[in-house]
C-alpha cells in the first residue's frame, strides 16, 4: 500500500460519522472513479431518432468506461473514489457517425472533517471531434491508440487521478501524469486536434500534461498539496492558520506567473478555486484578503473584477 493511498485511507476514516454510517453498508472494493457523464446536443443541430439512440448509447459507453476501468494498482473502497463529471457538448455532426464539440471536465476531493468537496480541476477541452457507431464499446488498452474518444477519456481519467494524488502527497500523482503523457504521445500521429504542441493558444491536452511534468511547474504541484493538506484539511481545527497556509501555498504560484504567464495549468487552478477563496476569506482580515487578491490578479489579470469581489 503506497503512502498516498494510506493518507487517503486515514482521511476518509475521519469523515463525518453520518457519512461513515452510510459507507459502512458497502464492503466491496472497486475502481477509482465515481464519474457522472452527460451528453448534451446543441438545440440547433438536427438529429434523427437513430442519432439520438446512438448518443444515448454513447453516454452509457462513456459512463461504463470511466467507472469500470481499473486505472491504478490501488484498491479503492466505494467512498474513496474520486468524484468527477464529464459533460460532452455536441455542437455539430460533420458526417454520419462523426461528432464535434467540447468537453467539460470537473473533479473534486473531500475536505477533512467536513461534508465539503473542493475542486481539483474544472477545465473545458475545446478540441473534441470523434467517431462513434451504434453499439460500440469504449475499451482502454494501455500503450495502444484504439480511437479518439477512448484516448481523450483515458487521458482525463489519468489527469484527474494525478491531481487527486498530488493533493494528498507532494508530487504523488507523477505516475498518473506520466500515463496521461503516454496517451498524448500515442495519439499524436493518429488522433485529431488537441494532442499537439502546435496549438497556438497552448490550452490543449498536450500542454496540460507537458506543463505539469516540467520542473518549472513544480511550485504548482507543491501548491496543490499544501493548499489542500495544510489549508483545506486544517480548516476545522484552526481556520485562521489554515487560511494563512492557503495564502502561503498560493504565493508559490508567483514563480510560474512570472516565467509562464497565462499558462493553462495556472489559470485553471486559480479559476477552479476562485469561488471557494471568496467564501473562505469572507471573515478574514483585510490584509489577508488583499494578499490573496493580489496573487490571483497577478496570475489571472483578465478576471481582476471577479477577484476584487473577495475584498468586499
Amino acid at each position: 500500500m503506497n503512502y498516498i493511498y494510506l493518507m487517503k485511507k486515514i482521511l476518509y476514516s475521519l469523515l463525518l460519522p453520518i457519512f461513515l454510517i452510510f459507507i459502512n453498508s458497502f464492503s466491496g472494493k472497486t475502481q477509482e472513479l465515481n464519474c457522472q457523464v452527460s451528453v448534451i446536443v446543441d438545440a440547433k443541430l438536427p438529429l434523427t431518432t437513430m442519432d439520438r439512440e446512438v448518443l444515448d448509447q454513447l453516454k452509457e459507453a462513456m459512463y461504463n468506461m470511466m467507472n469500470t476501468t481499473k486505472w491504478t494498482n490501488d484498491n479503492f473502497a466505494l467512498e474513496e473514489r474520486v468524484n468527477c463529471n464529464l459533460q460532452l457538448q455536441i455542437m455539430s455532426q460533420p458526417k454520419p457517425g462523426t461528432f464535434e464539440g467540447f468537453l467539460q471536465i470537473q473533479a473534486s476531493r473531500p475536505v477533512y472533517n467536513s461534508d465539503y468537496n473542493t475542486n481539483l480541476i474544472n477545465f473545458q477541452d475545446d478540441y473534441i471531434i470523434f467517431n462513434y457507431s451504434r453499439n460500440a464499446l469504449l475499451v482502454y488498452s494501455p500503450n495502444q491508440y484504439r480511437d479518439e474518444l477512448t484516448s481523450i477519456m483515458a487521458f482525463y481519467a489519468y489527469y484527474i487521478l494525478g491531481m487527486d494524488y498530488d493533493s494528498f502527497s507532494s508530487k504523488g500523482g507523477s505516475k498518473y501524469f506520466n500515463e496521461a503523457q503516454n496517451i498524448v504521445s500515442l495519439a499524436q500521429s493518429q488522433g485529431g486536434p488537441g494532442w499537439l504542441a502546435s496549438d497556438k493558444k497552448k490550452k490543449n491536452r498536450f500542454y496540460l500534461v507537458d506543463n505539469i511534468l516540467q520542473q518549472l511547474f513544480e511550485p504548482l504541484r507543491v501548491c496543490n498539496y499544501e493548499y489542500h493538506r495544510f489549508g483545506m484539511d486544517k480548516l476545522y481545527d484552526d481556520p485562521i492558520k489554515a487560511r494563512l497556509n492557503i495564502i502561503k501555498s498560493l504565493t508559490l504560484l508567483n514563480q510560474i506567473a512570472e516565467s509562464r504567464p497565462n499558462s493553462v495549468n495556472l489559470i485553471n487552478f486559480v479559476q477552479a478555486k476562485s469561488t471557494e477563496l471568496k467564501n473562505l476569506f469572507t471573515d478574514a482580515e483585510q490584509k489577508e484578503k488583499s494578499e490573496v487578491v493580489n496573487i490571483l490578479k497577478k496570475i489571472d489579470a483578465a478576471n481582476t473584477n471577479k477577484y476584487n469581489e473577495i475584498l468586499n
